[in-house]
């Protein structure tokens, strides 16, 4: 009796071990999607296409398991007429911002760093920097801050450097006719606006200072790191730095409106500049629908897709979920930030449709992408254009949100 008693313990734990193997391997239901519904998303693109607020679009919607609508409208090139097609390239400016980040997760994994390391240890022309303690008109009084900044204010735009070009380097950075160590070193020359995490302003030297330690760490350049361990492993053929010739002829316009027209945005557009010595960490990527589509499902998979893994699921939860507190965050209203993300923290306006917990990122052309892991949901909208008064909070990432989740079969 004794021996059947063992056996029968045995065989149980065996089951229940069973059991929750396969639990844990059952991939969870997909989103299921109504396509009628999802048809609506073109006949609305249209509509802003006809009222001159965009030439053309491509957008996707999509879950864990792959794109469930992709659609291009409006034109590639106005002048010309020449129709947007599915894989047009868009430069998806601070889009870049998350994958640098996904950069920094990569290194943390191979303890090459720590999002709590001081920036000074891996970029020594970061010692002794001060903060602006007195700004009187042209002069300014300065002193130590309480403390360095760390990788994780660099991650979460809590850093306190200041949030735009280099001084006297706007002109240099346009061109990208600059090394990224040179870059970094001029933004490490500059004094603090605030104490590193009192609070938050979204900082462009911040993230290609991310960038310059994705360098220092990892012994590649960005784009050679960003593409061995990001790009390829995804599929991700079309994101790049510097787009090849017959990427270039891909690559949609940039456009304003001037007296109710659209017309080329006349002002300097970063661009395919030939003998451009580094990327743009904070905003410098081109992309397509295609490819975001990858690395937004690799997202939803908890940082893989397929066979390829990028980053660890830990690494995903830890890098979208709120790291910024109560601060005062984005450029909408109930946002917070993650490590690279925006995310959701109270839905409301433009973002009421999706839930708590949503992350994703804007770009200065009008791009946006958006993933809802609750709802089992990505979108993607390409555009490319100036001049939006809140490209975050547009109308055209409000109806492209309401008719994904719309579809959504419940």
């Amino acid at each position: 009796m004794r021996r059947l008693m063992q056996s029968w313990i045995v065989l149980s734990c065996w089951i229940l071990l069973v059991s929750a193997s396969f639990t844990r391997t059952m991939p969870l239901m997909a989103t299921d999607f109504d396509p009628a519904k999802l048809a609506q998303i073109k006949t609305k693109m249209q509509t802003y296409v006809d009222q001159k607020v965009i030439a053309g679009a491509v957008t996707v919607v999509g879950s864990k398991s792959g794109v469930a609508s992709i659609e291009a409208v409006g034109f590639q090139k106005l002048e010309s007429k020449q129709v947007m097609p599915l894989d047009a390239m868009f430069r998806i400016a601070s889009m870049t911002k998350p994958i640098t980040a996904i950069g920094i997760m990569i290194l943390q994994e191979e303890g090459k760093l720590s999002v709590e390391d001081l920036v000074e240890k891996h970029l020594p022309e970061f010692r002794g920097q001060r903060i602006v303690a007195v700004r009187d008109g042209e002069t300014l009084t300065l002193k130590k801050p309480s403390r360095p900044i760390t990788i994780r204010d660099l991650l979460t735009h809590t850093s306190g450097l200041p949030g735009g070009f280099p001084i006297g380097m706007a002109d240099l950075y346009s061109r990208r006719q600059h090394t990224l160590a040179e870059a970094v070193l001029v933004s490490s020359q500059q004094p603090l606006d605030f104490e590193p995490g009192s609070k938050w302003s979204y900082c462009n030297a911040g993230i290609d200072t991310l960038g310059r330690i994705i360098e220092v760490t990892s012994g590649q350049s960005y784009e050679a790191f960003v593409t061995a361990r990001v790009f390829k492993p995804l599929g991700m053929n079309d994101t790049c730095v510097i787009p090849t010739e017959a990427q270039t002829a891909r690559i949609a316009g940039v456009y304003e409106t001037k007296n109710g027209e659209l017309v080329v945005a006349d002002r300097p557009i970063v661009g395919p500049a030939t003998g451009a010595k580094h990327p743009i960490p904070a905003g410098g990527l081109y992309s397509t629908g295609a490819d975001l589509a990858k690395l937004y499902q690799a997202m939803l998979n908890s940082g893989s897709l397929k066979s390829a893994k990028i980053i660890s699921p830990e690494s995903v939860l830890t890098m979208t979920k709120v790291q910024t507190g109560d601060l005062v965050c984005g450029f909408v209203p109930g946002m917070s930030f993650g490590f690279g993300w925006a995310v959701v923290r109270e839905p409301q306006g433009v973002t009421a449709m999706v839930s708590p917990g949503t992350y994703g990122h804007g770009g200065a052309f009008g791009t946006q992408g958006w993933i809802d892991p609750k709802q089992d949901l990505f979108i993607v909208l390409l555009i490319q254009r100036v001049g939006l008064q809140n490209a975050d909070g547009s109308d055209i990432r409000r109806d492209l949100q309401q008719i994904a989740v719309e579809a959504i079969k419940k």
